[in-house]
């Protein structure tokens, strides 16, 4: 009895020392990477072209050029290999007068475009927990 311990014991050892070694995922893989985050976006500017309350706040937007910023910098404060050097949240926002409720469904349609996207909902909750702090830099500029 005591060599079936050992020998399970010691299989224990080496399965949990193999788990506590591999680092842990970024949330920049945890999204799926470029091609994750690439599926949120599309998903997120379908749902915006779709919205008669938000659209109107794109309407001298470039699609491509918001896109292609928009996936820059979910990858930057993601953890991924990006560096967005893009224009602050300040300078995107400042004239556009974006009120409480309207920011407030700009996060809906980003919350409904990562499940289109199969985004768990602790994932979700990571993703946006990096965004919030950018709330400020949005409303009424």
């Amino acid at each position: 009895m005591s060599k079936v311990f050992l020998i399970i014991s010691a299989v224990l050892l080496i399965v949990l020392s193999g788990c506590a070694s591999q680092p842990k995922a970024s949330l920049y893989q945890q999204l799926g990477s470029e091609q994750g985050i690439e599926r949120i976006v599309d998903a997120f500017i379908k749902r915006i072209a779709k919205d008669k309350t938000i659209l109107p706040y794109f309407a001298k937007s470039s699609v491509s050029h918001f896109r292609a910023g928009f996936i820059t910098h979910m990858c930057d404060i993601s953890g991924g290999p990006c560096e967005y050097t893009g224009d602050s949240m300040v300078d995107i926002h400042t004239g556009m007068n974006i009120n409480e409720a309207d920011f407030n469904r700009v996060v809906e349609l980003l919350v409904l475009a990562m499940e289109d996207a199969g985004v768990s909902y602790r994932e979700q909750n990571l993703l946006l927990a990096k965004l919030a702090p950018m709330r400020g830099e949005v409303i009424k500029r």
